[in-house]
């Protein structure tokens, strides 16, 4: 029989429907999902800066939490967005089972990561606080929020992690509403709980776990239908070490951007904390610039691992036309987004703090920084969008180095010297510095070894045409 029988409608259209008219079907509701996730990020920060009387404090808290919730995110992209990719090239190579059984191991990882990171986010949430630099007057609102969120760290795992895997079949619309629903469910919960219930904090955390508990629900059920190629089966639960080791290798680079991501707002936390007497109006206008960054980073991030199924499975195989086609669209729209956000922010930052209910003293912060900190925001077509083309093309090694470039190589020693000669004004610089760098390097390497690869690969499937017909 057939490994590939079931081909769906929806993985056939990526090798053979229009390119422009695919990019748009897979990346619009990507984004569009993306920008909801967004919302659902800011609304819990929108909502509690609002609190009266508390409302700096408990924003602060929330950014000193938002580094452990970001590492949780991180192991459900190291499964999700490494697996998918991967059972999309094996669905272009008509190896159906084993694209099922890609999909079955990363079920299985994610639950477990999830156990794991449940019990070490319950038992060593305080601890981590105090050392990634909570200030004494935000402290217990961070530790009320984290408790309460690291009791649905399953949830998200399963709502984050699976959700890839929809998008590989080229279901884009459906994996969307997984974020949709939860987010609009959070937005709702959120004023309820914090305000009518009177739960402050705690509530915001709860509507967050209430809100990823019904979208892990809508997406496991996703693949009890019919129309899924994947479905939950028994005989595959033992993960494949070796498909497992490809899994987590690909989507190191995705895990490695998340991580870092946390990383950077920890010694961004402890180098405010240091230079600025432990002023928590540090602390809440950096939350609000980092909240600012993310409108950008996000739908960015959307386009490029929309576009990650078509350029998969036609990587798989051997299309390279469709593959340069899905770029220049994607290169072009994603440099038109990062331009116009990074003018928004250079013209007009205090729209950021208005968003937030920022209070005077932060508000003066986040006009007075933001136009540096953002300054390299106009580079993010290549950071978030192109990068993850490389995760696509099943260029792992590239990506994780490129990855690293931006954060670890760059960001992290930049946080920590430029304070020592501009004081506080150094930790905002070392964002715009680091982003313009690496999104150069990003772009020019992109552009150079994209042709190579696509070469290389045309080279290997005409091989293995020359090889099947002498076999015949």
């Amino acid at each position: 029989m057939e490994e590939n029988s079931r081909s769906g409608a929806g993985v056939s259209a990526l090798g053979t429907a229009p390119v422009g008219r695919m990019v748009a079907k897979l990346a619009i509701p990507a984004v569009v999902a993306q920008i909801i996730n967004l919302l659902y990020n800011l609304v819990d920060r929108m909502y509690v800066g609002s609190i009266e009387g508390i409302g700096t404090d408990a924003l602060a808290g929330l950014g000193v939490a938002l580094p452990i919730t970001l590492i949780v995110s991180a192991f459900s992209n190291l499964v999700g967005m490494g697996g998918a990719p991967l059972a999309s090239i094996f669905l272009g190579e008509k190896r159906g089972e084993k694209a099922e059984r890609v999909f079955n191991t990363g079920a299985v990882l994610l639950v477990g990561f999830g156990v794991v990171l449940t019990a070490a986010v319950l038992l060593a949430g305080d601890p981590l606080l105090r050392l990634f630099g909570a200030p004494d007057s935000s402290f217990g609102y961070a530790s009320d929020y984290l408790f309460v969120y690291g009791t649905g760290t399953v949830f998200v795992m399963l709502s984050l992690g699976l959700n890839p895997f929809i998008t590989a079949q080229g279901y884009s619309i459906t994996s969307m509403a997984t974020v949709a629903i939860g987010a609009v469910l959070n937005i709702g919960l959120d004023p309820l709980f914090i305000f009518v219930f009177g739960m402050g904090v705690k509530g915001a955390a709860l509507a967050t776990v209430l809100s990823q508990a019904v979208s892990a629900l809508w997406v496991t059920l996703f693949f009890f239908r019919k129309k899924s190629q994947f479905r939950f089966r028994v005989r595959m639960f033992r993960p494949d070490a070796a498909l497992a080791r490809r899994m987590l290798l690909l989507g190191l680079s995705p895990f490695i951007m998340s991580v870092t991501e946390s990383a950077i707002q920890i010694v961004f936390n402890i180098n405010l904390k240091m230079y600025s007497g432990g002023n928590s109006n540090y602390t809440a206008a950096l939350t609000i610039m980092l909240s600012a960054n993310q409108m950008v980073c996000m739908p960015l991030n959307g386009l490029g691992t929309g576009v990650q199924p078509l350029v998969s499975y036609n990587y798989g195989s051997g299309d390279s036309p469709r593959i340069k086609k899905t770029i220049r669209i994607v290169s072009v729209v994603a440099l038109c987004g990062s331009t116009s956000v990074w003018l928004l922010s250079l013209l007009c930052p205090q729209v950021y703090g208005y968003m937030f209910s920022a209070e005077p003293p932060v508000m003066e912060l986040v006009e007075r920084y933001t136009p540096f900190f953002m300054m390299g925001t106009i580079f993010f077509f290549a950071q978030m969008t192109l990068q993850n083309v490389f995760v696509a093309l099943n260029q792992a090694k590239t990506s994780i180095c490129l990855a690293c470039l931006r954060k670890v190589i760059l960001l992290i020693p930049l946080c920590f010297i430029l304070p020592l000669f501009m004081g506080v004004s150094g930790v905002f610089f070392s964002e715009g510095i680091a982003d313009i760098t690496a999104g150069i390097v990003t772009a020019t390497t992109f552009f150079v070894r994209v042709p190579r690869i696509l070469k290389r690969r045309e080279r290997e499937i005409a091989l293995e045409e020359q090889t099947s017909k002498a076999g015949e």
